[in-house]
């Protein structure tokens, strides 16, 4: 799952020579990114109380990078967009709430098959907000995307109205991620990723605290175990796995970055099996490969639209 809007590098920033093979750290993040489904699970605390702490930890290892310039630019910040950055940061706290909540229900496969629609999410949201163009490839992969998770729905109903519940939460937490990112889109244009970051992670932490106020939800009196897996949320899905990945834009295309996300619900998946004991049935496995295919075909639409200005710019 995604933290903010990935600025996109522009066309020479490419030519860097980044300090490791690009494939390690790549690696790396796809195989933390499948954690974060496996540490939810293996928290017995409630779902809001690993997404405020989840953030928390995250805000502790981000702080000390943020003095200096950064610290300069949150006062460059318009108060028109901080608005937009507590809609940004209450959207995530509700995606977290929602999609880890499904995990609850559902099977890992599913939960994390249906999040990874979220790119087809984003893109028919910025095709009504923002008028951006559809490729026909694209459409054709949005189709067979949703295909996909209608078959895993169909396949979970014949399990349970559990599985089916799950299946729903995390199709409305991916939906609040969706608007999220179309948030970020906007806001990135004006504000620093970091610094939007920092700010949507603290105010996603302040819903959460929030929430688990007006709940009575115990916040602290939590064993080891559940203390471990607050950490590992920030630091392995999100540290090593999304903060790579915004390292990784300044040397691979978007694309490639995006093509390595499709990692989460295979790779979730299969620690699931292990780890839970949970089967893949045959209804998953079919509908994740007309979503794994359907994706794959978005996110060489958008290789090919990214790559027409760099083509552009050579016979220029």
């Amino acid at each position: 799952m995604c933290f903010a809007e990935r600025n996109v590098p522009s066309l020479n920033s490419l030519t860097q020579k980044p300090p490791v093979a690009p494939a390690i750290p790549l690696l790396v993040g796809m195989i933390a990114i499948s954690f974060a489904p496996i540490l939810v699970r293996y928290s017995s605390a409630p779902v809001s109380v690993q997404g405020m702490w989840r953030m928390l930890f995250t805000l502790v290892l981000m702080l000390p990078f943020a003095g200096g310039e950064r610290l300069r630019a949150f006062r460059a910040i318009k108060p028109s967009d901080w608005w937009l950055l507590l809609a940004a940061g209450f959207f995530l706290a509700l995606h977290f709430l929602l999609w880890m909540a499904s995990l609850d229900y559902t099977s890992i496969a599913s939960s994390t098959l249906i999040l990874s629609l979220e790119p087809v999410f984003v893109m028919i949201g910025a095709f009504f907000l923002f008028k951006d163009r559809l490729a026909r490839k694209a459409i054709v992969g949005l189709a067979a995307a949703l295909i996909g998770i209608a078959i895993v729905g169909a396949g979970d109903s014949g399990l349970s109205g559990d599985a089916i519940t799950g299946d729903l939460l995390s199709l409305l937490g991916t939906l609040a991620v969706a608007i999220n990112m179309l948030l970020a889109k906007r806001i990135l244009e004006r504000v620093p990723s970091f610094q939007y970051s920092l700010i949507v992670f603290a105010v996603t932490a302040v819903c959460f605290f929030l929430y688990n106020l007006a709940t009575g939800t115990d916040m602290t009196d939590y064993p080891s175990r559940d203390w471990l897996a607050f950490a590992g949320l920030a630091v392995i899905p999100t540290v090593l796995g999304h903060m790579i990945f915004n390292w990784l834009l300044r040397y691979v295309k978007p694309a490639t970055i995006s093509m390595s996300v499709l990692a989460e619900p295979v790779g979730a998946s299969i620690l699931g099996l292990f780890l839970f004991g949970e089967a893949i049935g045959v209804w998953q496995v079919t509908g994740g490969a007309f979503v794994i295919a359907g994706l794959t075909l978005y996110m060489r639409s958008e290789a090919e639209a990214y790559d027409r200005p760099a083509e552009k710019a050579n016979q220029n």
